[in-house]
């Protein structure tokens, strides 16, 4: 492992919803985030403090929790393919729906169970700490850096909880056998993706959906082949050093028999 992998894994483990308790947490921070700090969703829907919709029981769902606190830092779900009916729609195409259709980006030969939507992006606010951030569910401000500071005790810069989340992004999708994901994200995150070597195919021009968000599309072979070539320890991190997600050239030679 790196310098960047042992300093995040230091402070934060990546949790799958195989774990008990997993799906509640990540609903609770939804509500923090989606509800009471942005107003995207009405609160007084949820008396329980958990904030759902009509996608979740069709995704899967993982959190990244603070190993010393006990806390909920993030949380990111995959919407996956309905298996009683593929054609039924992901969020983007509902959402965006003209964007979605005047859009060349998406190869129509995908079969529709590879296809994942990167979902429900949430920071907890106890991990905003940059001025701008709070407006932005995935703790992402205009002007976004590498690195966020949790502990102020400790004086060290550690590793940015979205390459957490896409952490569990790639496992979840590995485990679903997902190889293309669909996003509408925030334009100040993609920027920050960018600067991680993340990059995906933008499809039309950015749409007012909870803010200003561009519609996405992306092979998650091509995604994580270009961090490969640009940030090398960024794609361990996400990747477990190839074990969720082989490196390009041996995923090349597998394919080649």
């Amino acid at each position: 492992m790196n310098n960047l992998c042992d300093l995040f894994f230091e402070y934060f483990d990546v949790v799958m919803d195989s774990e008990p308790g997993v799906v509640d947490e990540a609903a609770r921070l939804r509500y923090q985030v989606y509800c009471i700090e942005n107003n995207f969703e009405d609160a007084s829907r949820f008396a329980d403090g958990k904030e759902v919709d009509e996608y979740d029981w069709r995704s899967v769902h993982s959190i990244v929790r603070h190993r010393k606190l006990g806390i909920t830092a993030a949380s990111v779900r995959l919407v996956l393919s309905d298996h009683d009916c593929p054609e039924a729609p992901f969020p983007l195409e509902k959402n965006c729906a003209a964007t979605f259709r005047s859009s060349a980006s998406i190869p129509g030969s995908i079969p529709r169970g590879s296809i994942a939507e990167i979902s429900r992006f949430a920071v907890s606010k106890h991990f905003k700490r940059r001025v701008g951030e709070a407006g932005h569910p995935a703790g992402v401000g205009p002007d976004p850096e590498h690195y966020i500071k949790p502990d102020a005790n400790k004086g060290r810069v550690i590793p940015h909880l979205i390459l957490g989340l896409f952490a569990a992004i790639v496992k979840m999708s590995a485990e679903h056998h997902i190889t293309h994901w669909y996003a509408v994200m925030d334009v100040s995150l993609l920027r920050l993706l960018v600067r991680f070597g993340i990059n995906f195919r933008l499809m039309g021009g950015p749409v007012e959906y909870h803010g200003l968000r561009q519609p996405c599309f992306g092979s998650v072979d091509e995604i994580l082949a270009g961090i490969w070539e640009k940030r090398a320890d960024i794609w361990q991190l996400i990747t477990d050093d190839g074990a969720v997600w082989p490196a390009p050239s041996s995923r090349a030679m597998s394919a080649g028999g």
